[in-house]
């Protein structure tokens, strides 16, 4: 590894070569393919990768109190129980912002009429090309909840505080979530600052 300043080194360069790509499953959701490639050293090789249908999308619903709202659910992928901000996918060639506040309707009830896109982030880029956004969603109107039937979720309300600090125990592990409740305080404390 060389250490090179940053206007010496060309970022859009892609040092892989790839030889042939099949795509070896796919549903709905997802589409797993195969890549034959020769890697930066020159050498041949394989590498796997995992491409999304939908963009991933977080939301950090808070209100004037300073609270937000967790969403729990059972995640069959890691057997366990997960905390998380509300959050979903959106069809890749819908606007970000329409799939959030439908997420967030669904899973809170809640519209909110003012929305910032506080990230944009990738959520595992090794192994896929998922691509996510955050929003923060504040001056919020309750609503009734409208749940996918593949959800049982629970709501918490709790200041935003105790849910970085949930973050900050690894209680919350989720990687949206983790991002999204860091940047979400880190927005709110720079409007405060700047009064």
């Amino acid at each position: 590894m060389t250490s090179v300043p940053a206007a010496d080194f060309d970022e859009t360069r892609n040092p892989w070569q790839v030889l042939s790509t099949a795509v070896q499953y796919q549903n709905p959701w997802i589409s797993v393919r195969e890549d034959q490639v020769l890697n930066p050293a020159g050498n041949p090789g394989i590498y796997g990768v995992v491409s999304m249908k939908n963009k991933a999308l977080g939301i950090v619903p808070v209100d004037a109190q300073g609270y937000t709202w967790l969403v729990g659910q059972y995640r069959y992928t890691l057997n366990e129980y997960s905390w998380e901000i509300p959050m979903g996918g959106g069809p890749v060639e819908l606007d970000t912002l329409e799939s959030a506040q439908r997420e967030l309707r669904e899973e809170t009830g809640f519209t909110a009429r003012r929305w910032t896109n506080i990230a944009r982030l990738h959520t595992s880029n090794s192994v896929t090309d998922e691509e996510g956004f955050v929003f923060l969603a504040e001056d919020l109107v309750p609503g009734e909840v409208e749940p996918e039937e593949t959800e049982e979720l629970r709501l918490w309300h709790l200041p935003l505080a105790e849910a970085v600090e949930m973050v900050m125990q690894n209680r919350i592990t989720d990687a949206i979530s983790v991002a999204g409740l860091l940047k979400a305080e880190r927005v709110l404390a720079s409007r405060q600052q700047l009064g």
